[in-house]
């Protein structure tokens, strides 16, 4: 570590008062730069994060702007005016139109402002994300060397790890990693039971290339709040942290067991179990032993290491790492195993230890080591299946369900996040209802949408009263696996309150 004058812009120097940060800890007047962060690869995802951020930001201020023109006598045009400069597209004529007798329907708007807003992140995607996209290294062929054909990750359905991939693991978007969230992280076994079998389809037609002998990798990841744990902590499990990870790992050891009991012994997919410090994007990995078991008490903490190894040399800190992950491999106690985890799990742990190095210093240069909003933050719900094309923080809540019957616990915590969010001030809850199809099967893209509509249609029965009073917006979309359609909006022949 070294003394500085003064910090560059954007780089947080550590106060001479008390320390507010968690993970830089060190004297007055020197600064966190750790010798294995990335710091050009985080240069560029501040660049995407500041791009997509901006895109929602200016919705607030602009709607203030036009709502206080909505008496003038050239208000529609000068509203659009605004909206085209100011959010980079029109507004709908008709909630325009008649606001100077019904006054303007600000909550319809919002709403809308924010789908399009989503909108503009997913048609810009491949370019906004193009610079970070080509520097990261942790990709299919990684995997691979790893014994990994696929690594299926389900983390909680919170929109705080929304990033989780691009930031917090420095995964590189590839085929080979799958993303389903939960609330909870309470991944559905049966259906991943069928994701590995087609994945093993896959491998054993040759549809994998180098996966002959390699094996399915399943993460789950559940969250913590380190500086509330009471409050901000899992929204599905109540902010209790011990039931998060006790629950996330009793889901891991159920889909081990239904596969074995299904095709065999030894045909398991490996585990791994990951938290997630929402404050600070710090991860606590649980090694597993040498039989792929998994304990809630032997893990190591990246935040920790952060600290430990800050000022040293790349050689050093690496050994380090290399040393935390031994010492949890021969720990007794409540965190005993029967030895050390597979070469390969090990290479993965060691690498994915190191690159969350670098979120924890990205979070430290842009936002003072702590996020200065540690609970959701969220701008829409997203029911039906996930769009992956825009991962940041806080970007939506995810609600993963094919019907409102089956995700109603990730339906009902979303509404209760937004309720906080949205109408306890005034604002409708906007909920994207989205779901993928297919081009190369004749019909499937009606087929998603007629899914839409009845989700859409459950959603509204589910809490009538918020559709009853206008608090609920509803906007459907599709995408194609195969093709070039991302999140295309859908109308509906009734309004898209949901009603």
């Amino acid at each position: 570590m070294r003394a500085v004058g003064q910090a560059p812009a954007g780089m947080y120097v550590a106060p001479a008062g008390p320390i507010a940060n968690p993970s830089c800890v060190i004297g007055p007047g020197q600064r966190c730069e750790h010798a294995l962060v990335d710091q050009e690869l985080n240069r560029r995802l501040y660049v995407y994060e500041q791009q997509v951020r901006g895109r929602f930001n200016a919705i607030t201020d602009t709607l203030k702007v036009i709502s206080s023109l909505q008496h003038e006598r050239d208000f529609v045009d000068r509203a659009q005016n605004l909206a085209r400069e100011c959010l980079g597209y029109e507004l709908p004529q008709v909630l325009l139109e008649d606001a100077w007798v019904t006054g303007l329907d600000l909550r319809a708007l919002q709403a809308h402002c924010v789908f399009r807003s989503f909108k503009e992140c997913v048609d810009h995607a491949r370019t906004d994300q193009a610079s970070w996209r080509e520097r990261m290294h942790l990709g299919a062929d990684f995997f691979l060397s790893c014994g990994f054909h696929t690594v299926d990750v389900s983390p909680c359905a919170d929109g705080r790890l929304q990033g989780l991939l691009p930031f917090v693991f420095r995964f590189a978007p590839n085929d080979a990693v799958y993303v389903k969230a939960y609330a909870g992280a309470m991944f559905d076994v049966e259906s991943d039971v069928s994701d590995w079998s087609h994945r093993e389809l896959d491998r054993l037609s040759g549809g994998i290339p180098g996966g002959e002998d390699a094996n399915y990798l399943k993460v789950a990841v559940y969250h913590f709040s380190s500086s509330n744990s009471c409050q901000q902590g899992c929204a599905f499990h109540a902010s209790n942290d011990k039931q998060a990870v006790d629950q996330a790992l009793a889901r891991l050891n159920e889909l081990r067991d239904a596969v074995e009991n299904t095709f065999g012994r030894g045909a398991a997919p490996a585990i791994l179990l990951i938290g997630m410090d929402t404050d600070t994007d710090s991860l606590r990995v649980h090694i597993p032993d040498t039989n792929g078991d998994v304990n809630a008490h032997r893990f190591v903490d990246s935040a920790v290491l952060y600290r430990e190894t800050l000022g040293q040399s790349p050689e050093s800190a690496r050994a380090r790492i290399d040393s935390s992950v031994g010492e949890a491999e021969v720990a007794e106690g409540w965190g005993h195993g029967q030895g050390g985890c597979a070469p390969g799990m090990r290479r993965l742990i060691l690498a994915l230890l190191e690159a969350n190095l670098s979120q924890i210093e990205f979070v430290i240069q842009h936002h003072a080591g702590r996020y200065s909003v540690i609970g959701h933050d969220e701008a829409l719900i997203c029911a039906g299946e996930a769009t992956n094309c825009v991962q940041l923080r806080n970007m939506y809540y995810y609600a993963h369900l094919d019907t409102v019957e089956e995700g109603a616990a990730d339906m009902d915590v979303g509404i209760k996040i937004f309720t906080g969010l949205n109408i306890r001030h005034g604002l409708a809850v906007p909920v994207l209802v989205h779901f993928h199809y297919s081009s190369r099967v004749p019909g499937s893209r009606a087929r998603a949408i007629q899914r839409c509509r009845r989700v859409k249609a459950a959603i509204a029965a589910r809490y009538p009263q918020l559709a009853a009073n206008d608090q609920l917006y509803c906007q459907m979309a599709v995408s194609d696996l195969h093709g070039s359609e991302r999140v295309g909006f859908v109308e509906d022949e009734v309004d898209d309150h949901g009603h």
